[in-house]
C-alpha cells in the first residue's frame, strides 16, 4: 500500500469519524450527559481534531502541484491558527481548573469538529446522480430532510424549557425550513437560547436550500462542479444555461449574508433603548431577526413578535425588516441582475461614454427583473393604499403621527408578501383588509427568492394573458418580447394547483374542527401555502391532525406541487407527429 492510498484511506476515515462527531457534538449539547460520557466525548472531539491536521499537512505533501497561496490555502491556514488558539484556550483552562472537563470548553472542540466535517466532505466530489433521482426528486428530499433532522433537534431537552410532542416539532421545524413562520408554541418562552439558533439555522438552510451550500464548498475547495450537478441545479432552479450556475450560486451566497450582516447592525442600532436589554441580547436579536426577515421566515424572539410594547412603534425598526424582507422576497437572480444593472448606470455616470468600462450593453436589466419590478411596485402601492383606506380608524388609530400611519401601513401591506411579521393585531383587521391580505399572500414573492406564493411573475404572466385575450390577441408581448409559451402553461398550472392543495386543506381543518371560524381556516391555509406565517390568532387552536394538514401545506407550498408532479411522474417522449388542433368551448 502506496502513500497516496493511506492517504485516502485516513481521509475517508476522517470524514466518518467526523460525520460521528458531530452526531455526538449535537447529543452533548442537546441532552445533559454524566461527567464519565462527557470525558469520553472529549477524547473524541481531540481525536478528530488530530486528524484534521493530520489530514491538512497530507493534503499538502502528496500534492502533485506546486505550493500556490489561492483561497483553499488561506482557509486551510485560518482555520488551523485558529483551532490551534481555541485549543491553547482550552487546555489553558482544563489547567487553571486542575485538569478536570471544562464542560463549557467543550464549545470551541465542537465547532472545529464541524468545521473538520464541512473541510472534508467538501474536499470529496460532488455528484447529482440523475440516474438514481431527477432534480425534483432531489430538491424534495433534501427539505425533507432538513425538516426530520430538524424536528429531532427541537425536542432535545436542552432545545426546550418543558418537554416537546414529535407533532408540535415537526410543525416548528416545517415552519422554519420552509420559512413560513407559523407557531404553536411560543419561540421566545419554549425554546432555549440553543432552541432558537437551531430554528435561525433551519431557517437560513431553507432561505437558501442546502444543496446551495453544498455545491458552493464543493465548488470552493474542488475548484469546479460536474457537468451534470450544474444540469441539475440549473433545472430545479430555472436558470438559463449552465455557464453561469456557480456564479449565480456565488452571487447567491455573497448577497445574502452581505445583506443579513447591514441588516442585523441596523437592527441592534435602531434597538438600543429597549429596557432590561444588554448588549449580547440585543446582538443575537438582531442577527436572529435579520436572518428571519431576508428569509421571509416572520419567526421572532419576542412572544408578541414585532407588535411587542417596546417594538411596535419603532418605526425604524419596521423600515429596516420591511427592506430586508423585500429585498429577500425579490428573487435571487432577479437581485443579482439589478446589482449588476446599477453597477453598469454608475459607471457610465463615472466614466467616460467612450470607456470601454461603460460600453452600452443592451437589455442588462432582463425581462424578467422588469416584470418583478413591476409588479411588486405595483402590489406594494395598492397594498399601501388599501390598508391606509381600511385600517386608517380600526389598527392603525394607535399611530397618533400620519408618518407612523403610513409606515404602519406600509409594512402591514408588505408582510402578506411571504414575510410573515405583524405590527397590528391581525385579530382585529377589518374584513376587507383580511381578503387584501389573502390575495397578497397568495401572489407571495418572486421566483428564485426565500418567499413563497405562486409568485409574482406567475401572476403578471396570467394577466397579461387575460388583457392579450380581451383584445383578441393570440400571444403575450411585453417590453417588445414574446412570452413563451411554456410560461404561460407552467404558470396556469403553478395557480390551479396552489387553489387546488388549499381548498383540500380547508377541507380536511373544517372536517376535524367543525367548529373553528371558516375565514380564519382559509386564511391559515393560504398562510400555509405561500409561506407566509400569517395568522388570525389560530394556531395555537388546531388540533394535531390539523396541525399535520398544515404542516404538510406548508411543505408542498415551499417545494410546489408541481415540482412534486415532476418529481412523481416519468417524462414521456414526444413523438414526431402533430394531431390535428381543435378549439375548445371555453365561455
Amino acid at each position: 500500500m502506496n502513500a497516496a492510498t493511506r492517504y485516502r484511506l485516513l481521509n475517508n476515515f476522517t470524514i466518518f469519524i467526523s460525520v460521528v462527531g458531530v452526531i455526538i457534538a449535537l447529543l452533548d449539547s442537546g441532552f445533559t450527559l454524566p461527567a464519565w460520557l462527557q470525558q469520553v466525548f472529549h477524547i473524541i472531539y481531540l481525536v478528530i481534531i488530530f486528524l484534521s491536521f493530520v489530514i491538512t499537512a497530507g493534503r499538502y505533501l502528496y500534492t502533485k502541484k506546486p505550493l500556490t497561496f489561492n483561497k483553499v490555502v488561506v482557509f486551510d491556514a485560518i482555520t488551523s491558527i485558529a483551532i490551534i488558539i481555541l485549543l491553547a484556550a482550552h487546555f489553558t483552562d482544563l489547567v487553571r481548573l486542575g485538569l478536570s472537563a471544562a464542560v463549557d470548553g467543550f464549545v470551541a472542540l465542537k465547532i472545529a469538529v464541524f468545521v473538520t466535517f464541512v473541510r472534508e466532505l467538501s474536499d470529496h466530489d460532488f455528484n447529482l446522480n440523475r440516474t438514481f433521482l431527477n432534480p425534483a426528486q432531489f430538491f424534495i428530499l433534501s427539505f425533507l430532510s432538513v425538516v426530520l433532522v430538524g424536528a429531532l433537534l427541537l425536542m432535545m431537552p436542552n432545545a426546550t424549557t418543558q418537554p416537546l410532542s414529535f407533532v408540535d416539532a415537526l410543525f416548528t421545524a416545517t415552519s422554519a425550513v420552509c420559512v413560513t413562520g407559523l407557531i404553536v408554541v411560543d419561540t421566545a418562552t419554549y425554546f432555549t437560547t440553543f432552541g432558537q439558533v437551531i430554528i435561525m439555522g433551519l431557517i437560513q438552510i431553507g432561505g437558501l436550500g442546502i444543496l446551495t451550500f453544498v455545491t458552493y464548498f464543493s465548488y470552493f475547495f474542488k475548484g469546479g462542479v460536474s457537468y451534470e450537478t450544474q444540469a441539475s441545479i440549473s433545472e430545479m432552479s430555472y436558470m438559463r444555461g449552465m455557464g453561469n450556475v456557480v456564479s449565480t450560486l456565488k452571487s447567491i451566497l455573497y448577497v445574502t449574508f452581505a445583506v443579513e450582516a447591514v441588516a442585523a447592525a441596523l437592527i441592534y442600532i435602531s434597538i438600543y433603548d429597549i429596557p432590561n436589554m444588554d448588549w449580547t441580547e440585543r446582538l443575537f436579536f438582531s442577527v436572529f431577526h435579520a436572518v428571519s426577515a431576508f428569509c421571509n421566515a416572520g419567526f421572532s424572539t419576542f412572544s408578541a413578535g414585532l407588535y411587542d410594547d417596546s417594538l411596535r412603534f419603532n418605526y425604524p425598526l419596521q423600515l429596516i425588516i420591511a427592506t430586508t424582507f423585500i429585498f429577500g422576497g425579490m428573487g435571487f437572480v432577479i437581485v443579482v441582475n439589478v446589482l449588476r444593472y446599477l453597477r453598469y448606470r454608475a459607471e457610465r455616470l463615472i466614466y467616460r461614454r467612450n470607456d470601454q468600462r461603460c460600453a452600452y450593453q443592451p437589455w442588462l436589466l432582463n425581462i424578467n427583473s422588469r416584470i418583478t419590478l413591476i409588479t411588486t411596485g405595483a402590489l406594494l402601492l395598492i397594498g399601501l393604499i388599501c390598508v391606509v383606506i381600511f385600517e386608517y380608524h380600526n389598527v392603525l388609530a394607535d399611530h397618533t403621527s400620519f408618518l407612523g400611519k403610513l409606515i404602519t401601513g406600509f409594512f402591514t401591506a408588505a408582510t402578506p408578501r411571504t414575510a410573515g411579521f405583524n405590527v397590528v393585531d391581525m385579530g382585529e383587521l377589518a374584513f376587507p383588509t383580511i381578503m387584501l391580505t389573502i390575495f397578497l399572500m397568495w401572489i407571495g414573492a418572486s421566483p428564485n427568492s426565500t418567499g413563497g406564493g405562486i409568485k409574482t411573475s406567475t401572476f403578471a404572466i396570467a394577466l397579461l394573458n387575460t388583457l392579450s385575450l380581451a383584445r383578441g390577441q393570440t400571444k403575450i408581448e411585453v417590453f417588445k418580447r414574446q412570452i413563451a409559451e411554456i410560461s404561460v402553461r407552467r404558470a396556469f398550472s403553478i395557480m390551479w394547483l396552489s387553489l387546488l392543495v388549499i381548498g383540500i386543506g380547508v377541507t380536511l381543518i373544517s372536517y376535524d374542527q367543525p367548529d373553528l371560524d371558516l375565514i380564519k381556516v382559509v386564511f391559515e391555509c393560504f398562510s400555509a401555502y405561500s409561506t407566509v406565517g400569517l395568522s388570525l390568532n389560530l394556531t395555537s387552536d388546531l388540533s394535531d391532525f390539523s396541525k399535520v394538514v398544515v404542516s404538510v401545506i406548508m411543505f408542498v407550498g415551499r417545494v410546489s406541487m408541481l415540482t412534486i408532479f415532476i418529481a412523481l411522474l416519468k417524462n414521456s417522449r414526444q413523438g414526431n407527429y402533430r394531431y390535428p388542433t381543435e378549439e375548445i368551448t371555453i365561455n
